[in-house]
């Protein structure tokens, strides 16, 4: 199993389960091509489990009794259930009570996010893990497997990749193995050979299947990466050209989610407290771009862009979220106040849950000193900012107003 080595790992959760033959149903939820039939098949095998795949979507619910009786008949059965998050409630009814049984051992695969997708009943019965993209080493250990195989992969084509090229395929990808494989197959069985029967696939060849150019004529394995990084250090530093350039090498590579997801980082790391109007313009504009596509989409990357650069700048956010992990990953949580408790329930009341909590609204301005943090955590100041804008300037003094008010008001109780 190449790469998902934080769940397949050894001593990592689903080698566990593997090992201690415990498996329990889960659903995977990523990006495509990141191993998710890879990981669900590696299961089956290494447990001598019979493998099915199934799409929620197209297959019919003969299919899903198909499967669930050969479970019942075999004792049990790994299930890949693809596009999960589009299974509907017949075939859900249908499938549940085999979940519990036993009959079937459900893997659900979805590019969604399983707490907004999928149906609750579903989620309780399944361990939900996410897979990353793979990494540019992971997608390089496959295809030099790919080029190697005579068996199942191109081994009998005696292909040779350029170095430009290969860097080209790992990176155009964004960590879809997939697209990566299929770029590949398709490049080496459409190339004639030379006199000496070799295969040369060059850089040309490779951003012509895949569709999109290379980055920049850098042959040092960084381009790709140094491009993205310098898109971001010019918005921050406020230089618009500069950002505009780096988008336009972005935009000419095709690299449409990659520029949707930095630029939103951006926004929020970069530019947040200081202007959150400018971020959500930005979020919207990217927004619109993604539904769009290319080519219209690089005019509202490009007005995001430029309204990210032009805008004040504050890294509050992030500082002040960082030093609250920093904190709980040391150790400094302490417990929940009493009065803070969850009192939705019978019983919460003897506890001395929620007992003693004062509602604010009931208050003069919506507000009243009681404690919030942790004993020990009650002097923290996390956001820290002098503004950069009226607008933070006005949010920073109405934050250290209320830290002050709220001190003396606990003084005086």
């Amino acid at each position: 199993m190449v790469g998902q080595q934080a769940l397949v790992g050894p001593g990592k959760i689903i080698r566990r389960m593997v090992e201690a033959k415990t498996l329990s149903s889960m659903i995977l939820y990523g990006p495509p091509g990141t191993g998710k039939t890879s990981i669900a098949s590696a299961i089956a095998g290494a447990t001598k489990y019979a493998f099915r795949k199934l799409n929620a979507a197209t297959d019919t619910k003969k299919d899903l009794q198909m499967v669930i009786e050969e479970g019942k008949m075999s004792g049990g059965v790994v299930l890949l259930l693809d596009e999960i998050h589009r299974l509907d409630k017949t075939k859900q009814d249908y499938l549940l009570p085999h979940l519990e049984n036993g009959a079937v051992i459900l893997i659900g695969a979805t590019t969604e996010n399983p707490y907004l997708s999928i149906n609750p009943a579903i989620r309780s019965r399944t361990q939900i893990f996410q897979v990353q993209p793979l990494t540019i080493d992971d997608i390089d250990v496959t295809i030099e497997r790919a080029l190697k195989d005579k068996q199942r992969g191109l081994g009998n084509f005696n292909a040779y990749l350029s170095p430009e090229a290969k860097h080209h395929l790992l990176t155009a990808t964004n960590g879809d193995l997939r697209a990566a494989l299929n770029g590949l197959e398709l490049a080496v069985k459409s190339t004639p050979p030379d006199a000496q029967g070799k295969v040369d696939i060059t850089l040309a060849i490779i951003e012509e299947v895949l569709r999109r150019k290379a980055l920049s004529a850098d042959k040092n394995g960084d381009a790709h990466y140094d491009v993205i990084s310098a898109l971001q250090k010019s918005i921050r530093g406020s230089d618009v050209d500069a950002a505009l350039h780096y988008l336009a090498r972005l935009i000419e590579a095709g690299d449409l989610p990659i520029i949707a997801r930095r630029l939103q980082v951006i926004a929020y790391e970069d530019v947040g407290l200081a202007n959150p109007a400018v971020v959500q313009r930005a979020v919207t504009s990217i927004q619109a771009a993604e539904k769009l596509g290319f080519p219209e989409a690089r005019i509202p990357l490009a007005d995001a862009t430029i309204e990210l650069a032009l805008s004040a700048k504050s890294n509050a956010g992030i500082r002040a979220i960082d030093q609250a992990l920093a904190d709980v990953r040391k150790g400094q949580t302490g417990d929940v106040p009493d009065h803070l408790r969850d009192a939705h329930y019978q019983g919460a009341k003897a506890l001395g849950h929620g007992n003693d909590y004062l509602y604010p609204h009931n208050y003069p301005n919506d507000w009243v000193a009681q404690q919030y943090l942790p004993a020990g955590l009650t002097d923290v100041q996390y956001l820290q900012t002098e503004g950069n804008s009226k607008l933070e300037q006005a949010y920073m003094e109405r934050y250290l107003r209320l830290k002050a008010a709220q001190k003396n008001g606990l003084k005086g109780q």
